[in-house]
C-alpha cells in the first residue's frame, strides 16, 4: 500500500478555518489551533443568537406598544386581549410599525378594539 501524504488537504483544511477567522484579534486570525477554537465559539454563538434576535424583537415590539397606548389610555395587556376578543388578527410587528409611522391609522385600530 503506498503512503498518502496529507500536506495539501491539510493545508487546504487549514486555510479554510483561516479564511473564517479573517478579521479576529491576535492569534485567533492565524494560529490554526486557536483560530479552531474561536470558530466553534463563534459559531455556537452565532446559532445561539440567532433565537435570541427573535424574543429581542418581540419584546421591543411589546414595549413600543405599550409605550403607544399609554397616551390613548390602554395598557398592553388590556389592549391584547381585547384584540382577541375582537378577533383582530395584526400581530405584534405590524402594530408596532403602525404605531411608530402611522399614528392616526394606529388610533383607529385602538378605537375600534375599544368598542
Amino acid at each position: 500500500m503506498a503512503r498518502v501524504k496529507k500536506g495539501v488537504i491539510k493545508r487546504h483544511k487549514h486555510n479554510k478555518a483561516l479564511k473564517k477567522t479573517k478579521g479576529y484579534k491576535w492569534g485567533r486570525k492565524s494560529r490554526i489551533r486557536i483560530a479552531y477554537e474561536a470558530i466553534l465559539h463563534a459559531e455556537k454563538f452565532r446559532y445561539r443568537d440567532r433565537r435570541a434576535i427573535k424574543r429581542d424583537m418581540r419584546a421591543l415590539w411589546n414595549v413600543r406598544l405599550n409605550a403607544a397606548l399609554r397616551p390613548l389610555g390602554f395598557s398592553y395587556s388590556r389592549f391584547i386581549d381585547a384584540m382577541k376578543k375582537k378577533n383582530v388578527t395584526l400581530d405584534r410587528k405590524v402594530l408596532s410599525v403602525l404605531a411608530m409611522d402611522y399614528p392616526k391609522v394606529f388610533e383607529k385600530v385602538v378605537e375600534f378594539v375599544k368598542k
